[in-house]
């Protein structure tokens, strides 16, 4: 008897014990960054948004709109361009990657998707001036 309580006190602390530490060997390892990125080109220009309208359209780079996902409509940069954009006002920044073109109009720099719109809260205010940091320019593959 004495020992069948050993056994059932020894698997009671075992399954415990696993219970506890698989899901922390689990985790994901996420690497720091040591230096912070130093963009390769910054400029401030004024940035609107798009969303519902153009849900599902395909975009220039031939992908479908997204506006939940964190990308940009810019007239020149090659598709896949990273960038580090900044809203002045509220000091919120967003990393969003390049895959349309555009904005069409003349006092516009860069679109962004809805998503990245309300996390840098220009919702209500349409147009906003942004910091743009040009973070990485895809390679091509040759």
């Amino acid at each position: 008897m004495r020992r069948l309580l050993k056994m059932l006190h020894g698997g009671i602390f075992w399954a415990l014990f696993l219970f506890l530490a698989i899901p922390l060997a689990q985790e994901p390892v996420v690497a720091r960054a040591t230096t912070p990125i130093k963009p390769l080109r910054v400029w401030i220009g004024n940035a609107s948004w798009y969303g519902q309208g153009f849900q599902g359209r395909t975009t220039a780079s031939g992908e479908p709109f997204d506006m939940n996902a964190n990308t940009a409509a810019e007239p020149n940069l090659p598709f896949g361009s990273i960038l580090r954009v900044k809203n002045l006002r509220t000091g919120k920044s967003q990393i969003v990657r390049v895959n349309d073109r555009g904005p069409y109009v003349d006092d516009r720099d860069i679109d962004v998707s809805y998503q990245v719109a309300c996390k840098l809260g220009m919702i209500g205010t349409g147009v906003s001036r942004l910091r743009i940091e040009l973070l990485r320019v895809p390679t091509r593959p040759e």
